[in-house]
């Protein structure tokens, strides 16, 4: 979850702006709602740099939106806008009326434990590359976070109340990469955040 700097708001990350499309400053979009086609209701969107973004049409396309933007209209301009995400107020999005539901965004901060209850980290962020979604996770101690497929088999529960995700992750999740030399750790993305 990203904040704010003017106003110090929580913000979630509903989608992100791909590469232009055409010439008269349509870029393609990737919606992270629940609706995909709901990104465009939130209202004025922001960057993460706090510029205001407002969708004015949206079309969908073979795997994302083709995009309108208000202020946006030729290929220059919306080339600068390449990969930027985009971000609406937490207050913004509607209350989940369901325990079982959470947002993403919800689940950066809280501790990592295993089906024991023992402690393994936090959650840092959660992305996804286009193979599906892997929540990061910075391991206590060891100076580094690294990635597991976030699906029910790996993360069997959520509990947003109790402030943990646990986790079941493969035998071999914290094992040296195949081709890593002596002393190497695991190939992680330390530093790297997504919506």
């Amino acid at each position: 979850m990203a904040r704010s700097a003017r106003h110090g708001e929580a913000l979630v990350c509903l989608g992100q702006i791909g590469a232009p499309h055409g010439v008269r400053g349509e870029v393609r979009l990737r919606s992270f709602t629940a609706e995909p086609e709901a990104i465009a209701a939130y209202g004025p969107l922001q960057t993460e740099d706090g510029r205001a973004i407002e969708i004015e049409a949206l079309r969908p396309a073979k795997d994302h939106f083709v995009a309108a933007l208000a202020g946006v209209h030729d290929r220059d301009a919306a080339a600068q806008l390449a990969n930027a995400k985009l971000y609406a107020p937490r207050e913004r999005l509607p209350q989940l009326a369901d325990p079982e539901e959470f947002y993403y965004a919800d689940l950066i901060g809280l501790a990592v434990v295993d089906r024991g209850g023992g402690r393994i980290g936090e959650v840092v962020a959660i992305h996804n590359f286009g193979a599906g979604d892997l929540i990061e996770v910075r391991l206590d101690g060891a100076g580094r976070t690294e990635l597991l497929a976030f699906n029910d088999a790996n993360v069997p529960n959520v509990d947003i109340a109790a402030g943990t995700v646990v986790i079941d992750p493969p035998a071999d999740w914290l094992s040296p990469a195949p081709d890593a030399g002596e002393g190497d750790e695991a190939t992680s993305l330390s530093g790297k955040r997504s919506c």
